[in-house]
């Protein structure tokens, strides 16, 4: 059984996540400007608790000129200050926008990074098979909220907890040199002995805040917990939304408006009731905090205050080591102060690094399937598994040459797709051996039945995902016109949400349009033409041959009509297979 661990350790394993985090940014090709913001923030942080100094400092001689009633030190003093503040200013303005755009240009890489890092290998797609596999609450959820707002949450409470510290550390070690000089000495006697204590409002002040710091942290602890559920709860309110926004003919024909509505209402329930429970815990912190400051502030005076009213300092001192003290507790007491930002910090930081571990999670267990140079598509030996792990289908030793027409058939969820996602090198469950044509990744089209079109531009969608220059616009008309889809050639400026704009028969003849204009080899169409009647079906089937047969390749199709069939010489048929193997086993006839 594993041992829990103790503050210490989680503390350093906590930082151990923020150190893998951040260090990527300061050793990439942008190091020496992240690091000489960094620099630059540091200074600047020194140089504005330097200012404090001189403006404690300051306070006593002000002060003294009050009690004395010496108006040349009041009105030189007045002058001093105006320097002083200015320089104060001038150390602000500088650190906060320095500050800002080390944070924006360390959030515009690490969102680089991770867009790069999702986008490639089909790793956007492995994660949500492998989500699907595991569950809904299987990390990563929502990753696009782990781009778009985790990672600006990240480097912004990096950056101004990090320098808060920083100048917490430093206001500390200036501010209690002054302290211990003016606090003086408290004796008192036990048992007969006398005892004196030393530089006594610098051991209050730790007393005080230490207090403090250990009431915050096991009031304010919940918060963690419940930061890190709240993000998640409201990036799933938002997904939903999304696809509501997404399906809404879908649902509006379903008359399935009062379930979505359930559904929206139940998760938007969710995100009320943890943060129900996250402003209880902040309004419990906030009792504490607000009543821990409150008293700061007179605490330092009633401490002082024998000394003031016996003589012994004068109220220029008594101001400079209230404000001495003031200091030196605000130093100590940045735990308690920043405590639900360092929660949420803590809480940013686990889900990005649950979304780091899931990249190479993914790395180690994608097994690679070893393919071969050839004339021909040749599957030597194929298994393929689903995301759970239970065997599907198993193909051996068949071949797809140039000149062929194949029609892949069999019963529904005996892996028809999914041998075509394998064959495009995309389902990571997959074994065996399979042998591509050389020029198999440049020219090759798969049409699922469901394509995927951008919002923009009709001619942006119909070149996707090439640059819609790279064709003229009577390449684009006509590819439009030889898929049936005449009413569109005069729309390719027309900026749209295509996928929901069209209807599905025009969905799919749109992405035939696109297999018309790129003119690939090797076609692999997959229900492509489900939604269109027979007549056009069959229009389209022509073209798409005749293409496949100008360019020497093949034609690979799922389809149940049995009109589609007329077009291909030969058929895989999906079967069951034996026992103690893959459930199904293609056939070739």
């Amino acid at each position: 059984m594993t041992q829990p661990l103790s503050k210490f350790q989680s503390f350093r394993v906590f930082m151990g996540k923020v150190g893998a985090l951040a260090m990527p940014y300061f050793n990439s090709d942008q190091k020496w400007k992240a690091r000489a913001l960094l620099a630059a923030i540091v200074v600047l942080n020194l140089a504005a608790v330097y200012m404090l100094v001189l403006l404690n400092e300051w306070n006593r001689v002000f002060y003294d000129a009050l009690q004395n009633k010496d108006q040349v030190v009041f009105w030189r003093e007045l002058g001093r200050f105006t320097y002083l503040a200015f320089g104060f200013i001038i150390i602000a303005v500088y650190r906060f926008y320095l500050t800002q755009l080390l944070e924006m240009r360390w959030r515009a890489w690490m969102t680089a990074n991770y867009l790069d890092r999702w986008l490639a290998n089909k790793a956007f797609y492995h994660l949500e098979l492998a989500r699907f596999a595991k569950g809904e609450d299987a990390p990563p959820d929502n990753p696009d909220q782990r781009i778009a707002e985790d990672m600006n949450l990240f480097t912004s409470y990096s950056v101004s907890l990090s320098m808060g510290l920083l100048n917490a550390v430093v206001t500390l070690v200036s501010f209690v040199g002054i302290l211990w000089s003016l606090s003086g000495s408290f004796a008192f006697s036990f048992n007969g002995d006398e005892f004196v204590i030393p530089g006594f409002m610098v051991w209050m002040a730790v007393l005080y805040c230490l207090l403090g710091s250990i009431a915050t942290h096991y009031i304010g602890r919940p918060q963690i917990a419940l930061n890190f559920k709240q993000q998640r709860f409201e990036a799933d309110f938002r997904h939903h939304l999304v696809r509501v926004r997404e399906y809404s003919e879908s649902i509006a024909l379903d008359n399935g408006e009062p379930v979505e509505r359930r559904q929206l209402g139940g998760r938007f329930g969710e995100v009320l009731a943890n943060y129900l429970k996250l402003i209880q815990a902040q309004k419990r912190l906030i009792w504490f905090t607000n009543g821990f400051g409150q008293a700061a502030v007179v605490f330092p005076f009633v401490v002082a205050a024998p000394r003031f009213f016996s003589g012994a300092i004068q109220l220029g001192e008594l101001m400079q080591i209230s404000s001495a003290f003031g200091r030196v507790q605000d130093s100590l007491s940045w735990f308690v102060d920043n405590y639900s930002s360092l929660a949420a910090w803590r809480a940013t930081t686990d889900r990005i690094t649950s979304f780091e571990a899931s990249f190479q999670a993914l790395q180690e267990a994608e097994t690679q399937m070893p393919t071969g140079a050839a004339d021909s598509l040749q599957i030597d030996q194929l298994d393929l598994a689903l995301p759970g792990g239970a065997a599907l289908l198993g193909a051996h030793g068949l071949r797809l040459k140039a000149g062929d027409t194949l029609l892949i058939k069999g019963p529904s969820g005996s892996g028809k797709s999914t041998l075509f996602r394998a064959l495009a090198g995309i389902w990571p469950w997959a074994k065996g051996r399979v042998q591509r044509p050389v020029d198999f990744d440049t020219r090759v089209m798969f049409l699922p039945q469901r394509p995927y079109f951008p919002t923009g531009s009709l001619r942006n969608a119909l070149a996707y995902p090439e640059a819609d220059d790279r064709y003229t616009e009577a390449e684009l008309q006509q590819a439009l016109r030889d898929a049936l889809l005449p009413q569109l050639t005069g729309r390719l400026n027309d900026e749209d949400t295509w996928g929901q704009k069209l209807s599905g028969g025009e969905q799919q003849r749109l992405a035939i349009a696109r297999a018309l204009l790129k003119k690939p080899r090797w076609l692999f169409v997959d229900e492509a033409t489900s939604a269109l009647d027979e007549a056009a079906e069959k229009a389209v089937y022509e073209r798409l041959l005749a293409l496949v047969q100008s360019q020497n390749g093949a034609l690979v199709s799922i389809a149940h009509r049995p009109a589609v069939a007329a077009f291909h010489q030969t058929h895989w048929t999906l079967q069951p297979g034996a026992a103690g193997g893959s459930p199904h086993q293609v056939l070739a006839a």
